[in-house]
């Protein structure tokens, strides 16, 4: 079965740049001119993945971002930012995107991107990591369900965070670099914008640290990335 891709643009060109190329590689496509219409296709059509533009009348994409990650929707999404918003980028990664791309793109590459996180997805689903459960501490992961408790509380992870969580706790006590973080959970090459890195492994210390400013699962090594340590149980 196809697999479905949401496409969320106000401007009628792109939306039918993107629709046509998508379909071209065996896409099914949903088109949204705005954020409200954004919503309620995430929430009627069910899409595999959304492309998100940042800039939507009723609703910008930051508010759509947050409104389905509030509602509990862990669908992938791809945000997509004008040109030197910088801030905005991070701002939508911290609020649940899981990935960006910046104006302007080449539709191939806008392709290649959707099918990196797809198959990360699809490999995340089908391939269920050595020993099925990972135990740090109160920390339990369970990758070929796609759930994670602290103690008994489960977590609510979005998709890169939980892969991240995972390919942490798959390197435990390793010292990983950024670089390394995003080719193994992002799964391409972002030309040295490792930012997305560290706004994740904020966002899962949130999640998953008591105290954010001197955690005890994921530390900092300073010049170089950070390091998952074991915990006892």
């Amino acid at each position: 079965m196809a697999k479905k891709i949401l496409i969320v643009d106000d401007e009628q060109p792109i939306r039918m740049l993107l629709d046509y190329n998508l379909k071209q590689s065996a896409y099914e496509t949903i088109l949204a001119a705005d954020g409200e219409e954004a919503v309620l296709k995430t929430e009627t059509d069910k899409p595999d993945l959304i492309l998100l533009d940042l800039m939507l009348p009723k609703m910008d994409g930051i508010d759509v971002c947050k409104t389905l990650r509030q509602r509990g929707i862990n669908i992938p999404i791809i945000m997509l930012t004008a040109k030197g918003d910088e801030l905005d980028k991070v701002l939508g990664l911290e609020i649940g995107a899981d990935d960006y791309m910046t104006k302007p793109f080449s539709p191939r590459e806008v392709v290649a991107r959707v099918k990196a996180v797809l198959r990360r997805s699809g490999d995340r689903a089908e391939q269920p990591v050595e020993g099925d459960v990972l135990q740090s501490g109160l920390l339990t992961v369970h990758p070929e369900q796609y759930v994670a408790y602290l103690d008994k509380t489960q977590l609510e992870c979005t998709p890169k965070e939980f892969e991240l969580l995972v390919y942490f706790m798959q390197n435990r006590n390793r010292v990983l670099s950024r670089d390394q973080l995003l080719s193994a959970v992002w799964n391409y090459d972002f030309a040295g914008d490792t930012r997305i890195v560290d706004v994740h492994v904020s966002h899962l210390r949130e999640k998953i640290e008591e105290n954010t400013k001197k955690p005890l699962f994921i530390k900092t090594v300073r010049g170089i990335g950070y390091k998952f340590e074991e915990q006892k149980a």
